[in-house]
């Protein structure tokens, strides 16, 4: 996608074919935009001979005015290759292997059949060990967390450090965000500093990028070398020779041709015809280099100090019903085990059905099922202080309906139990 004013893909001969790359050129700026082919119907900027509309595929005026001169026409300049960056993932694959982490955590209460478990977010500093490894939380809601699947040490505004089996990954408290590892989107390894300004650096399979995040440049790699400023100049030393240009309109090619010079006044040089002044319209700019793309921090997603439960109506109750089933029991021996082995603050068990029905009913029905669960759990040996209440069909998890339409799945899962527990 294009950084800047406008998104698109661009592809040329001078280009890598990169699977979801940033097209860091052809980005509108404050000066006059150019055609990212040249066009014989294009009239010059300033030219010996004004230039006129002209016929597709016919010469302009001032190609006429050389090829009446020496006979052939003046070899066109090469374009400037576009710098072109792949996608860069950011944090997100150290950001997803926090939250397996986390998750993990609660692999104790979660192995139960027919009960999913969640991280939910907290207040105040918590310290929770087990197998699945150490959290800490600590009073400013940072979250340190040391599991199988690496280090994590997130803060609450985003900043933090991820250390996994595939990267290191560190985000400032100013936004600039450091990789070393997994940092493509296909996986592909790479070093990566990004700043908030869009400017930064690439080191990886597709060679070294830098961007000054104000339309400046430097891509060196299998394409060769490009330097763009944001002037307009540029220069490219690879498989077309060496290309300088100049933010005047003047440029030199030293290639398969021989040395071209373009002065920029509509005339210039070329070392096949020594001392003849040819006519030669001005360079066009090359347009500037975008920025890297915006990256965002880490996120919490809950600390370890509480999760929620959920068991599925089904799991328990007949259909309109809230007394458990006799062949849940096994489901709430295991659950009761599980949380008795447990450090516990509070539980709060809290009923939910669909929209199906009146309100006054569905919060009737949320209520008995919720004091059913929490009075199972004490049967159970939990022990923990423990509330119920009902929340009728006000908090949905999912659709009731679809377009008007009923939607079978979704009433199922807004059909819930669901226990809070404050470690």
């Amino acid at each position: 996608m294009c950084l800047g004013h406008r998104r698109g893909r661009v592809m040329s001969k001078h280009m890598f074919s990169l699977s979801a790359c940033l097209l860091l050129a052809a980005c509108g700026g404050k000066r006059d935009e150019v055609s990212s082919q040249p066009s014989p119907a294009q009239p010059a900027a300033a030219t010996a001979v004004p230039a006129a509309a002209d016929p597709p595929g016919q010469p302009n005026a001032t190609q006429s005015a050389a090829l009446a001169l020496i006979g052939e026409p003046v070899p066109e300049f090469p374009l400037i290759p576009a710098i072109v960056v792949p996608d860069i993932v950011g944090v997100l694959p150290a950001q997803q292997a926090f939250e397996q982490a986390m998750t993990r955590a609660f692999d104790q209460i979660g192995q139960v059949p027919g009960i999913s478990v969640t991280p939910a977010r907290c207040e105040g500093g918590r310290f929770v060990a087990n197998s699945g490894g150490i959290t800490r939380v600590h009073e400013d809601g940072q979250v340190y967390r040391n599991a199988e699947n690496g280090v994590f040490r997130i803060n609450p505004d985003g900043s933090g450090y991820a250390n996994t089996d595939t990267a290191v990954v560190r985000v400032d408290a100013s936004g600039e965000i450091h990789i070393n590892g997994q940092a493509e989107a296909d996986g592909s390894r790479a070093t990566v500093r990004i700043k908030p300004d869009g400017s930064g650096h690439y080191n990886g399979r597709h060679g070294s990028i830098r961007l000054d995040g104000q339309g400046g440049g430097h891509w060196s790699g299998d394409i060769g070398m490009v330097r763009v400023e944001k002037d307009g100049s540029g220069f490219w030393n690879g498989a077309e020779g060496t290309v300088r240009v100049a933010a005047d309109g003047s440029g030199l090619w030293n290639g398969k041709h021989g040395t071209l010079r373009n002065d920029g006044d509509g005339y210039g040089m070329w070392s096949k015809y020594p001392g003849k002044r040819i006519p030669m319209a001005p360079l066009p700019l090359v347009p500037p280099a975008g920025r890297f793309p915006a990256q965002e921090g880490f996120r919490l997603p809950g600390t370890p100090c509480g999760f929620v439960i959920t068991l599925q109506d089904a799991v328990l109750f007949d259909f309109d019903k809230s007394e458990i089933r006799a062949d849940a029991a096994q489901v709430l021996d295991a659950l009761g085990q599980a949380l008795a082995g447990i450090s516990l603050q509070d539980m709060e068990v809290r009923g939910h059905t669909d929209s199906k029905g009146s309100d006054d009913y569905n919060q009737s029905l949320s209520e008995r099922r919720a004091n059913a669960v929490a009075a199972a759990l004490r049967q159970r040996g939990v022990t923990a202080q423990m509330s119920a209440r009902g929340l009728g069909e006000r908090e949905p998890v999912a659709a009731n309906q679809i377009n008007g339409q009923d939607n079978p799945s979704g009433r199922q899962l807004n059909r819930r139990v669901e226990i809070f527990v404050r470690t």
